[in-house]
This record gives C-alpha cells, sequence and structure tokens, in this order.
C-alpha cells in the first residue's frame, strides 16, 4: 500500500511540476502591455520578462541534470520546486523591472533543476512496462500548460492583475512541494556515482546555450545578432572538444557517439517541438487576420490540438510500453507532416470544420510522437543517466521553440519586408503561411526518418 501511494506521489509531482513550469514559459504573454505600464518601461524591455525565464531554464537545465545523476535528484527536484515557489511570491512584491527579472530568473533556475529531473525520478520508479504509460500524464501536463499558458494567464491578468499568475503559481508550486518532501520516495545511494564536478564544462555549456538561443531569437536584429549566435556556436565547439577530453565530463559523449538514435530522438523531439509551436503562432495569425476571427475565438479552435493531445498522450503512452517507441513517434510524427502539408494549401475560403479537424489530426499526431519519443529517448541510457537524458531532451524543447520562430520570422520578412501583419496584403499574408507550413512539413519528414531510426 505504501509503494503505491510512492508510485502516485511521483506521478502527481510529475504533472503539477511539468504542467507550471512551462505555464509560465507563455502566461505572461497577454500581460505585456500591464507590465509596461506599471514598471514604466519600454516593450524591449518587458520582452525580457519572457526570454530571460527560456534562456535560463533552457541554459541551466542539463548542469542540474547532471548534478542529480551525481547525488540525489530528489534533492534536487524538491530544491527547484521551493525555489520556483519562493521566487513566483517574491514577483508578487516587485516594485521595479529590476527586480521582477532578478525573480524571474530565479524562477528560470528552479524550473531548470525541475526539468532536470522530474522525468527522470517518473521514469525510475516504474517499471519498464509501465514507462510509457506515466510519461503520457507527464508529456500531456507538459503540452497543456505551454497551450494554456496565455489563455488562463490572460484571463488572470484581466480580472486580477499581472500579479494573480505569481500568486496562483506560488500557490500551486508550494502544495507539489509539500508532496515531493513528505512523500517522494529516496534513492538508494548505489544508485548515484559521486564525482568531482566538471566546472568548466558546466561554465561553458550554459554560456554556448544562453549565446545560441538569443542569437538565434534576435536574428532579425542584425550583425550584432550574428556575432553572438556565431559567438555560441563557437563556443559550443570549444565545449564538445573539451568535454572529449574531460574525465568526469557534464555530457559524456559516449551517449551520442556509441547510440546514434540519441542525437537523432533528441533532434527529431526538436523538430517536432519547433513545428508545433510555429503552427499555433502562423493559425493564430491566419484566424485572426484572414478570416476575422477574434483573439478569443481563435484561441477556443486551437484548443483542439491541445486538448485531442491531452486525451490520447496516456493511452499512446500505454501503447510505446508494448509496442516499439520509435515506430510510434514516427508515425505520430508523420501525422504532423500530413497536417502540416494540409494547412500548406489554406485559402481565404477554407472552411473553419476544416481546420478544426486537421487541429485534431495534428493533436493526435503529438500524442503518438511525445510520449513514445520520450520513452525511447529513455531507453537509450543507463539509469544512472536519466537525468542529464531528460535534462538534454527539455533544452531540445527550448532550441526548437527559438530556432522555429527565427526561421518562421525570417520567411516573414522574406515575403512581407516591414509590413505589419495587421496592415499587410491578403496575399502576402497568405503566400507567407503556404511558405512556412510547407517548410516545416518538410521537415517533420526528416524528422520521421530521424525517429524510426533506431535499433530495437
Amino acid at each position: 500500500m505504501e509503494k503505491i501511494r510512492e508510485k502516485s506521489s511521483v506521478i502527481y509531482v510529475s504533472v503539477i511540476t511539468s504542467f507550471i513550469t512551462t505555464f509560465m514559459g507563455s502566461a505572461l504573454n497577454l500581460s505585456v502591455p500591464a507590465l509596461e505600464k506599471e514598471f514604466h518601461v519600454s516593450a524591449g524591455t518587458v520582452s525580457w520578462v519572457i526570454t530571460i525565464y527560456m534562456l535560463t531554464c533552457a541554459s541551466f537545465a542539463v548542469p542540474f541534470g547532471r548534478l542529480g545523476d551525481r547525488v540525489e535528484r530528489r534533492r534536487i527536484l524538491y530544491m527547484g520546486i521551493l525555489i520556483f515557489s519562493i521566487s513566483s511570491a517574491a514577483a508578487v512584491f516587485s516594485a521595479g523591472i529590476g527586480f521582477f527579472l532578478a525573480a524571474r530568473i530565479m524562477q528560470g533556475i528552479g524550473a531548470s533543476m525541475i526539468f532536470s529531473t522530474n522525468i527522470a525520478i517518473l521514469v525510475g520508479a516504474f517499471d519498464e512496462d509501465m514507462r510509457g504509460k506515466v510519461l503520457g500524464y507527464s508529456t500531456c501536463a507538459t503540452y497543456v500548460g505551454l497551450s494554456a499558458g496565455p489563455v488562463a494567464g490572460g484571463i488572470l491578468n484581466y480580472n486580477f492583475g499581472w500579479r494573480s499568475v505569481f500568486i496562483a503559481t506560488a500557490i500551486v508550486s508550494a502544495v507539489a512541494f509539500c508532496v515531493a518532501f513528505f512523500r517522494l520516495p529516496y534513492s538508494k545511494k548505489t544508485e548515484f556515482e559521486r564525482k568531482p564536478a566538471d566546472l568548466a564544462g558546466n561554465i561553458l555549456f550554459v554560456i554556448s546555450v544562453i549565446l545560441l538561443m538569443y542569437g538565434i531569437s534576435s536574428l532579425r536584429q542584425g550583425r550584432v545578432s550574428l556575432f553572438i549566435l556565431g559567438s555560441g556556436i563557437a563556443s559550443f565547439i570549444v565545449f564538445i572538444y573539451r568535454e572529449s577530453k574531460a574525465r568526469n565530463p557534464l555530457v559524456d559523449l559516449k551517449i551520442f557517439r556509441d547510440n546514434p538514435s540519441f542525437l537523432l530522438l533528441n533532434l527529431a523531439a526538436m523538430i517536432n517541438y519547433g513545428a508545433n509551436f510555429v503552427m499555433s503562432y502562423m493559425l493564430s495569425v491566419y484566424l485572426q487576420i484572414i478570416k476575422g476571427m477574434t483573439s478569443q475565438l481563435a484561441g477556443v479552435i486551437l484548443v483542439t490540438n491541445t486538448a485531442v493531445m491531452a486525451v490520447l498522450s496516456p493511452y499512446m503512452g500505454k501503447l510505446s510500453d508494448r509496442l516499439s517507441p520509435s515506430k510510434l513517434s514516427a508515425l505520430g510524427m508523420s501525422l504532423c507532416a500530413a497536417s502540416l502539408f494540409i494547412f500548406s494549401g489554406l485559402t481565404q475560403d477554407t472552411s473553419t470544420a476544416k481546420i478544426i479537424f486537421t487541429l485534431a489530426l495534428s493533436g493526435a499526431g503529438l500524442a503518438l510522437f511525445s510520449a513514445p519519443n520520450t520513452n525511447a529517448v529513455m531507453s537509450c541510457v543507463k539509469k544512472e543517466d536519466y537525468g542529464v537524458a531528460s535534462s538534454i531532451l527539455s533544452t531540445m524543447r527550448s532550441m526548437g521553440h527559438s530556432s522555429a520562430m527565427a526561421l518562421a520570422t525570417a520567411i516573414i520578412g522574406l515575403y512581407m519586408g516591414t509590413e505589419s501583419m495587421t496592415s499587410a496584403q491578403p496575399d502576402s499574408i497568405m503566400t507567407t503561411v503556404h511558405v512556412i507550413f510547407s517548410l516545416f512539413a518538410a521537415l517533420c519528414i526528416l524528422g520521421i526518418f530521424m525517429a524510426i531510426r533506431r535499433k530495437m
């Protein structure tokens, strides 16, 4: 009975933390005008409220994942939840933008500690024949958090102000902390190998990820962004070289060298996350500007994708315990590619019913891909490397979002120049939509072969 309660607690903590950390990544999107007004700052400054959280999450996830693999993941997890909860509460009392950004950095650090351990603990707590099923719950919570952020955050901001977003987050996080601290089982000490930390590797990794992500996301700003991106690439090359020589590397390159499937599955995840992110963005533009819908109605239609994914994910995860997870994820990627291909043929007269059907198809593809792909990734590594493996996967999600939006922005600039979306001609918007959806459909086709390239 005690064992069942412990496992239930593991699932609960994993689901709640997967939801709340991704929720905070987008929950403030509709609060930007209110933040500008309250702190008397420019839109560019307020954009850092969103950016700095994502940069911190991505850059610190792998270092904390390796730390969790070498000490005890449970401690890293509940410390991360505690930091996340306290920083959320601190943000409520922000009197200036400086303090608020500092709170967001601490939120990002707490979230990176969570990202690096919650999946590893979840996978480690269950036998292999249950792994896919429980990953389905966690994956579902991640996508629901990503999708619910703008909707729930907008509602809270409109009715109670932007501080209410942080109050709600702090309360939910505090509950999750109590469950994690008192109910999660301790891991056996023999599961963790204590080795000296690779301090230089940690610093190089953090610097390279920050430079890469910021450089990619700000490419449209010109030469300075190209310099930052180039510096990120150079520092990442130095990081790879140093890790190949280090005695106790942050990332053991054997994971990639001896098991190419691990790299390919992570790249497939990056493509899938990025394609889904861009799809939601471009459809939002299409529904509001071309179809003339309100933001509320457009949001309701777009929820179709997440709703189908949320319902099917646990079942698809469970199915991956019986069938090849890589084949299921390849099938899921195929459905995502098919939905993008259908959207590449959108016209100004496309029916709402067809859009909803295609979104449902995409949601089914996401459900088929996400949990099975995570299952396949975690199956590629030993138990002692679960933390760094799940951290790399979460970093791929952030890199997928940034690189996909940078690519979409470049295409928008190519076809629309400096015109705003609202003032652009419908024909130029539709051309842009067609090109972007066609490109990401092609990338997803490439992702199919990455996902299925696994010996099982």
